[in-house]
């Protein structure tokens, strides 16, 4: 593709967030630079910023599509239970996506579009507790909840479970996991 039929097609705020997602998911934000991005989509190194203004600005846009896309994974899953797999599932399949989102520091977090995507993945994940702490302590089990789906979530995808979970499912292995947790009587 030639960057004036990248431009002209209207593309090119997708080819510099696909770039981007690209370079977090193999070096890390830190590596991100407009500059090389506009390159590697062919274009002006002055032509990002019309879309994003800076680097901050187009990390508030990869988070900004990563909440979005959480929202719509979590919406799918019909309990908290579930809804703890497709967070692994939503960290594994995007990861680049994943390590922004949780990284405040690095973009605007008062982002209109990044508030309002932020604000359905929280509803997602609120709506998951109330199915299964409708009373009680539902803010107390949303942390626990949240503490053990991010916490395999990082942990695998540092590679700090790989010899804990080998050739199996990832998925699986967090179903287990909760299993393990959260049913009374098991050992």
């Amino acid at each position: 593709m030639t960057s004036d039929r990248a431009y002209h097609h209207g593309d090119l705020r997708r080819a510099v967030l696909t770039a981007a997602l690209d370079v977090i998911r193999t070096e890390g934000p830190a590596a991100l630079s407009l500059r090389d991005l506009a390159r590697r989509a062919g274009v002006s190194h002055a032509a990002p910023a019309h879309h994003f203004k800076d680097r901050t600005g187009l990390l508030t846009a990869v988070a900004a599509e990563g909440y979005a896309l959480f929202a719509d994974t979590l919406a799918a899953a019909p309990d908290l239970r579930e809804r703890g797999v497709a967070y692994v599932r939503f960290a594994t399949t995007h990861p680049a996506h994943f390590q922004v989102m949780f990284q405040p520091d690095l973009y605007r977090t008062d982002d209109p579009d990044l508030l309002a995507a932020k604000d359905r993945a929280t509803a997602e994940l609120r709506a998951g507790v109330a199915t299964l702490a409708p009373t009680g302590a539902p803010r107390l089990t949303g942390i626990a909840a949240w503490s053990l789906a991010h916490g395999f979530a990082t942990l695998l995808l540092s590679g700090n479970l790989t010899d804990a979970v080998g050739d199996r499912d990832a998925e699986e292995v967090f179903r287990e996991v909760g299993r393990l947790l959260f049913t009374p009587g098991r050992d």
